[in-house]
């Protein structure tokens, strides 16, 4: 059974949305509790964004893998390791863009030495190829046992091979001295004080069970079509791995940064009672609108609004404003973006945060601007 939901591209949209507005704050510097990551274990509303995107790509492999199992083996495996190189190659790019960086009151070529080399979109590539490639192969059971196999595997492991007096901190676990001895120091992210990248090898393993999880429930969802006993199924699905993640978390704290299996199960939950509530309110009380609309621009475009997103801000900084002179005397510069938060959003309250929301709010506008126009025109960028 192949019937439409409507509410899966809407909390496709919703969630690149909530990816677009978290990661471009006016100032990293003031920021709304909610808006904020964990600083290490724990969960805000703005760590659940980017595992609820790993789900709602699983979802979407439930709708294209009945039609890879009826390819050639070959063109099958093709167009999935073809789809997860592109978008891996389309993250380091854009880590690497606009190539060139100011120093002084000249342009510098970036060098490859310092480039970052995972990220969000490499993440994403490499869970969706290994998911894909598992689901391909191992089929619906087996991907179910696999995931499974993954998410405990994880947990032994971390806690086997990271340093015995806290293998779930930072400079304990296991994946950062991973990522320092194959990558090196220079490849890493820096953002902790440190060479260590919440989106390394080591971490990525669970990440594969997170679209794994969104696949079964997309897979699940088109077998019992629209009807009541699929959503109640699957909301009680969603509270019992919430409660789970939960409950292991006491053992293998709930982390982000690490993507600890509890957490895997704690966002998955969460998401499921979530996409099982928009199917309630969109399929069976048709509670359709602008505010579904709104979302469902964000979905038809996704990866592509997601990488101009970044690519735009970036591009932009390479253009110097005037700014007033420092304490040394010397010519400060601000990039158009930078100019637009310090002079329109920043003054409007007193209260930094404020300024600071509304920015990535005038921000997400303007995606939404672009990607309904591409709607508009029919314009959908496929990878």
């Amino acid at each position: 059974m192949n019937q439409r939901f409507y509410s899966l591209d809407v909390f496709r949209g919703a969630t690149v949305c909530l990816m677009i507005l978290v990661n471009n704050p006016g100032t990293w510097g003031a920021i709304f509790d909610p808006l904020e990551h964990a600083k290490w274990h724990g969960c805000t509303p703005t760590d659940l964004v980017f595992p609820f995107f790993l789900f709602a790509v699983g979802n979407a492999l439930a709708f294209v893998m009945p039609r890879m199992q009826q390819m050639p083996q070959s063109q099958a495996l093709t167009k999935i390791i073809r789809r997860g190189v592109s978008i891996f190659l389309i993250g380091l790019l854009l880590n690497w863009f606009p190539f060139v960086k100011w120093d002084g009151a000249e342009l510098v070529f970036k060098p490859f030495s310092t480039l970052r080399i995972f990220g969000v979109l490499q993440r994403i590539a490499l869970a969706y190829t290994f998911a894909a490639l598992i689901i391909y192969f191992f089929k619906t059971k087996g991907a179910f046992y696999t995931a499974t196999i993954l998410l405990l595997g994880y947990w032994v492991i971390t806690a086997m091979c990271g340093d015995p007096a806290d293998p779930y901190s930072l400079e304990g676990f296991w994946g950062t001295g991973l990522d320092r001895s194959l990558l090196g120091a220079d490849h890493l992210y820096k953002g902790e004080g440190v060479p260590f990248d919440p989106e390394g090898l080591a971490s990525t393993i669970p990440a594969i069970a997170q679209v794994i999880f969104g696949f079964l429930v997309g897979d699940y969802i088109q077998q019992k079509g629209k009807n009541a006993e699929m959503v109640a199924n699957l909301f009680v699905a969603g509270v019992t791995l919430w409660l789970a993640g939960m409950a292991w978390g006491l053992v293998f704290p709930i982390n982000k940064k690490i993507w600890t299996s509890s957490y895997v199960l704690y966002t998955i939950g969460l998401a499921i009672m979530i996409l099982t509530t928009f199917i309630q309110l969109i399929e069976f009380r048709n509670w359709k609108g602008g505010w579904s609309r709104f979302f469902d621009v964000f979905g038809k475009n996704p990866l592509f609004i997601f990488v101009m997103s970044g690519v735009i801000p970036k591009l932009l900084a390479l253009v110097r404003i005037p700014n007033g002179m420092n304490d040394q005397g010397q010519q400060k510069y601000v990039s158009p973006l930078g100019w637009f938060y310090e002079h329109i959003c920043k003054p409007v309250s007193t209260k930094l945060e404020t300024g600071s929301l509304l920015y990535a709010v005038l921000f997400i506008l303007f995606f939404w601007f672009m990607a309904w126009v591409m709607d508009q025109k029919k314009w959908y960028v496929k990878v």
